[in-house]
């Protein structure tokens, strides 16, 4: 076999997977999944990427057609909208000023959109219920720099007066931003939008290992940058076509006459450890047969060289890979049933069109309507493709930005923000040993020191924590597991926004809600109550079995009171406080002086060793005769 062309290893060996689509791809909370009726009467903040639907035109499928049906699907539900956004002049000039692109977006939405400024314009807007039917626009928050230091204070201000924030910018989700990473820690629950689902949905097929031969066609340059991704890839893939400047780095790797002017010095320890990569998994390498190069004093001139021969044209510089090359694509691609294609097939350096691209194009668009699965990545490449047919069966991502640093195995921010949510169906038969036992349920289960307690002290009840601090919850479990427990167990989520889809699936009854000393800010007293929110209090009082109670308490006055109203106001008359008049301070109070379980958190502890109050309360669900 010759050196140029089809380069094969070994077969592959066992699949090889590092849990990249659990870690870096969490089940979250999104809008497809949210109760419509929370949406009714809310004031929900849309985080938008405007320039989506600048350049696109509405086709069906396409992200502006997405993230139009976002807007308009909360608005349809009853919902207060307001859009945020940052844009850039790039786009349109006159799209610079707030009122023009809240005229766009008028004509785009079919729905009339006010221009408001960050602050007071904001929240008087809000305030004023005439306008119910129409949306916010902020303003741009480029021009902010406290956005892109993600500063809280800003972040507060952005959210100011917002329930509900609905992520729908995916790809901005690698970035950390006030408005997509901040803002979450003001709004009680935080979802993704239609635009944002689709694009988790297309990550996880580029990693999903669910057809065979599934082969990656890698251009553009700086090897070096995507060495991690490359990588990752090679554990996933059965096969790598190179093309463009990337074609080069691999030919010099593998020995190959290379002119040392398109070589990238910087990615040659990267070539090298991918051909090892690939080597230990018979991963298959294609390389270009020939190129078509244009004379440097002749522009118009172009000609056809083999790959091993492109040294010898001095005066000619490679633009476009060659008619054998497209051959042998075919020839491999035909036999595929899933490909990848990121980066430019034509070469950094020249500012020639590529007939390549095209070639390609139409090579994927015929595979992709017989059965093979088609992921297109980068801006070329999908306007390019999409030029063959207005009927699309295939992936289309825009954005190559952030499905590199996601094959890098870098975090999403903006993702790992939102809520976690569990569409699937917890195997309780797995968690618990009896599923028949009454469930206790402590929000903000924090590092488990009272839940421990409890459900030692009690092995007639079963225990779930749920906590938003993920290591919390890592440390938690790694107790219940050394300390073989079978009545305990702990789920790092929101509980605010899903409280109702865990909880109601389990077996048995919920006698017991405990809500002790809720901090979601950390920092900032006065947020405290924000955790208990309507939602979680209605959740609550639906599920919680009759005779069964809620357990409320905090060293903080005002968030005391203020969990009292929430549960009294949004309990559906279907709670009552206890009265215990022997144990409480006072009549008019009525705050419970002992802990009526005899087990203290730890920070319950902490408050009572420095001398000072615990506001408690206990809440009691009336039967139905009752």
């Amino acid at each position: 076999m010759s050196r140029i062309g089809s380069l094969a290893f070994e077969p592959r060996q066992a699949e090889a997977c590092d849990g990249r689509d659990s870690d870096i791809l969490p089940h979250v909370q999104t809008l497809r999944n949210f109760p419509e009726e929370e949406l009714m009467g809310k004031v929900v903040m849309v985080r938008l990427d405007l320039t989506i639907l600048l350049r696109e035109q509405k086709k069906k499928h396409s992200s502006a057609a997405r993230v139009i049906s976002t807007i308009k699907y909360l608005h349809n539900a009853g919902a207060k909208l307001v859009l945020i956004s940052s844009w850039s002049p790039k786009a349109d000039s006159q799209l610079l000023k707030l009122e023009r692109v809240a005229e766009f977006l008028s004509s785009e939405l079919e729905l009339k959109v006010i221009p408001v400024e960050l602050g007071s314009g904001l929240e008087q807007s809000l305030m004023e219920d005439g306008h119910n039917s129409d949306i916010l626009l902020l303003e741009n928050l480029s021009q902010f720099k406290q956005e892109q230091a993600n500063c809280s204070e800003f972040a507060r201000r952005l959210s100011s007066g917002v329930d509900i924030f609905v992520n729908d910018a995916f790809f901005q989700s690698h970035k950390i931003l006030a408005s997509n990473v901040g803002i979450t820690s003001f709004c009680y629950s935080s979802i993704a939008g239609f635009h944002f689902d689709e694009g988790m949905s297309q990550l996880k097929k580029i990693i999903k290992m669910n057809k065979w031969p599934y082969y990656a066609i890698i251009g553009g340059a700086n090897l070096a940058g995507k060495a991690a991704a490359l990588q990752f890839l090679a554990s996933r893939c059965d096969g790598f076509i190179f093309v463009g400047d990337a074609a080069f780095q691999i030919m010099h790797a593998f020995g190959l006459p290379v002119p040392m002017e398109l070589v990238e010095q910087e990615s040659l320890e990267a070539a090298d450890m991918l051909l090892e990569a690939a080597k230990a998994r018979g991963v298959k390498i294609v390389l270009p047969k020939d190129f078509w190069c244009v004379n440097d004093h002749y522009p118009l001139q172009m000609k056809t060289f083999p790959a091993n021969h492109i040294m010898d044209g001095k005066s000619w510089k490679p633009v476009d890979v060659g008619p054998n090359t497209l051959e042998e694509m075919i020839s491999v691609l035909s036999r595929c049933k899933k490909i990848l294609w990121i980066g430019a097939i034509k070469f950094g350096a020249s500012n020639q069109e590529s007939a390549g691209t095209s070639k390609l194009a139409a090579i994927l668009y015929n595979l992709s309507q017989k059965n093979c699965d088609l992921i297109v990545v980068g801006k070329q490449a999908c306007e390019t493709f999409v030029g063959k047919s207005s009927y699309v069966m295939a992936d289309l991502i825009e954005n190559a930005s952030i499905v590199w640093e996601f094959l890098k195995g870098r975090k999403l921010h903006g993702l790992l923000a939102l809520d976690r949510a569990y569409p699937f169906e917890l195997n309780w038969d797995a968690i618990y040993a009896n599923t028949t036992l009454p469930l206790v349920v402590d929000v903000g289960s924090g590092n488990g020191l009272f839940l421990f307690r409890m459900a030692k002290m009690r092995k007639d009840w079963n225990f779930l924590g749920m906590e938003n601090n993920e290591k919390l919850v890592s440390r938690c479990l790694d107790h219940v597991s050394q300390s073989g427990m079978t009545n305990g167990y702990f789920i790092a989520t929101n509980a605010t926004s899903t409280f109702q889809s865990i909880v109601s699936s389990y077996p048995g009854d919920l006698v017991l809600v405990s809500i002790q000393c809720p901090n979601p800010d950390f920092n900032k007293t006065e947020y405290r109550w924000r955790m208990v929110r309507r939602s979680l209090v209605e959740a609550i009082a639906d599920l919680l079995a009759s005779d069964g109670k809620v357990f409320l308490q905090s060293d903080v006055k005002e968030v005391a009171v203020r969990m009292k109203e929430e549960f009294m106001k949004y309990g559906k008359g279907k709670l009552t406080v206890v009265h215990d008049l022997e144990d409480s301070t006072s009549h008019q109070d009525r705050w419970l002086k002992e802990n009526p379980f005899g087990i203290r958190s730890d920070w319950e502890q902490h408050v009572i060793d420095r001398g000072a109050p615990m506001y408690r309360l206990l809440l009691l669900k009336s039967s139905p005769s009752g």
